[in-house]
C-alpha cells in the first residue's frame, strides 16, 4: 500500500472512531447546503472549530461536532488539516495571535510615550502593568482558548512549527517591553529573557488559579493588581523603590517596637 493509500485508510479509520461518516470533501454532510468552494473549506472548518470550542469547551471539540457545525463532510478535516490535531493547531495559532495582539498594544503605548515630547518622563512601569492586566483580560475573556494553549486541555502529540512560532512571538512581546523598561532605568533586568520568564510565570500562575476558582481572597481583581505591584516593586533597581536596610520590619512591627 502506498503512503497516500495508508494516509487515506488512516483518515477513514479516524473518522469512524470519531463517530462521523466519511463523505466527499466539500459536500454538505447534513444536507444543509451544496458544495463548498475548495478555497473556503479550510477557513470554514476552522471557524466552525472555534465556534464549537467557545460554546462546548475543549471536551466538545470533535471532528463530528465541527463537521455538523460547518455542514462540510468529515473527510475534509483530514484532507485539509490532517485530522483533529490540525484543527487544534489552527486554533492554537489563532489563540496566540490574539494574545499577542492584546499585549502588543502595551508595547506600542510605551514606544509612543517615549517618542512624544518629554518622553524621558514616560511611565514605563504603567505600561508593564498594563501588559499584565491585558494578559489576564485575554485569559478571562477566552478561558477555553487559554485552556488549550497552556493547560493541554486537548492533548496533542506535537505542536506545529507555526504554533511554536506563535507562542514565541507572544512571549517576545513581553520580552520587548521588559527590554524597553530596563533601558529607561525603571527596572533592573540584566537578563531580560530571565526577567520576562519570571513575570510570565507569576502572572500565568495567578490567572490559572483564578480560572479554576482557586483565588481565596474576596476580590480577585484586587489580588491580581497587588501581585503586579509586588512584581514591579521587586524589579526596581537597587536603591530605588526598595526598603532601605535600616527600615526593618513592617510599619506595624516598627510602631510596636518589634522591628528593631
Amino acid at each position: 500500500m502506498s503512503e497516500a493509500d495508508t494516509r487515506g485508510a488512516r483518515g477513514v479509520a479516524d473518522v469512524a472512531a470519531d463517530g462521523a461518516t466519511p463523505g466527499v470533501e466539500g459536500t454538505a454532510s447534513a444536507g444543509r447546503r451544496g458544495r463548498t468552494p475548495s478555497a473556503a473549506v479550510e477557513r470554514e472548518l476552522v471557524a466552525a472549530a472555534e465556534a464549537v470550542l467557545v460554546r462546548d469547551g475543549p471536551g466538545g471539540l470533535t471532528v463530528r461536532a465541527v463537521t455538523v457545525e460547518s455542514g462540510i463532510a468529515p473527510m475534509s478535516v483530514y484532507n485539509r488539516l490532517g485530522g483533529k490535531d490540525g484543527l487544534v493547531d489552527a486554533l492554537l495559532v489563532i489563540g496566540f495571535g490574539r494574545l499577542r495582539a492584546g499585549i502588543e498594544s502595551s508595547v506600542a503605548g510605551a514606544l509612543a510615550d517615549l517618542a512624544a515630547p518629554g518622553g524621558g518622563k514616560a511611565d514605563m512601569l504603567a505600561w508593564l502593568r498594563d501588559c499584565g492586566l491585558r494578559y489576564r483580560d485575554f485569559a478571562l475573556a477566552n478561558p477555553h482558548f487559554y485552556a488549550i494553549m497552556f493547560e493541554d486541555a486537548i492533548p496533542n502529540e506535537r505542536d506545529s512549527a507555526e504554533v511554536w512560532e506563535g507562542s514565541r512571538a507572544a512571549f517576545g512581546v513581553l520580552l520587548r517591553l521588559v527590554e524597553i523598561t530596563a533601558a529607561t532605568g525603571r527596572i533592573a533586568a540584566p537578563d531580560p529573557t530571565e526577567t520576562a520568564q519570571q513575570i510570565w510565570s507569576a502572572i500565568h500562575g495567578a490567572v490559572g488559579l483564578e480560572l479554576k476558582g482557586l483565588v481565596l481572597t474576596p476580590d480577585p481583581s484586587a489580588t491580581y493588581s497587588a501581585l503586579l505591584d509586588t512584581i514591579i516593586h521587586g524589579l526596581a533597581p537597587r536603591g530605588r523603590g526598595r526598603r532601605r536596610p535600616q527600615e526593618k520590619g513592617t510599619v506595624a512591627t516598627r510602631e510596636a517596637g518589634l522591628g528593631e
